[in-house]
């Protein structure tokens, strides 16, 4: 069972596939929003010590992405890639995923994120990413992706109830 507003992540062993699921305290419409607009996904996308510039972003159907995130002080970038496959406001995006740091390109991951309302303004995210291969799976897990996400929520917890207290 999970507890409110904390993020849970499902990975059965030997499958090519995780599951992620979180709630937010804020309207569905909001939190596409948080995911879809390149300055607020600036604000909070990536782990709390890293920064993170977009090089391009059309979220649309069609579109495509990419993004670089380092950390503050230097040092190496890590480049992260993507097609949109499916931009339904407020509550679907179908995208590739592809972390460019690896030795060879190649190991794309397809995310399904679905937004569904929850009484009392409240929103459950559902993401479900599907590998090329069990071990590029558990590489993504093995890769500290859970506290780089972590991080990431914590920060948009703290922008989704800043822009809910200004509307």
């Amino acid at each position: 069972m999970q507890t409110k507003n904390t993020t849970k992540i499902t990975a059965d062993e030997g499958k090519q596939e995780l599951f992620i699921v979180r709630e937010f305290d804020a309207p569905r419409e909001l939190v596409f929003q948080a995911f879809n607009e390149p300055d607020l996904l600036l604000q909070w996308l990536g782990p709390k010590d890293m920064e993170m510039k977009i090089d391009r972003m059309d979220n649309r159907t069609g579109g495509s992405y990419r993004f670089v995130h380092s950390y503050a002080g230097g040092g190496p970038e890590f480049g992260f890639n993507g097609v949109i496959h499916e931009a339904t406001e407020p509550e679907r995006i179908i995208r590739t995923f592809e972390f460019e740091g690896l030795p060879e390109r190649g190991h794309v991951s397809l995310e399904f994120l679905t937004l569904t309302e929850l009484p009392g303004n409240r929103t459950s995210l559902h993401i479900q990413s599907v590998f090329k291969s069990v071990a590029d799976r558990d590489g993504m897990i093995q890769s500290g992706m859970e506290g780089g996400m972590n991080e990431g929520f914590a920060k948009l917890v703290e922008l989704l109830a800043e822009i809910n207290a200004t509307n």
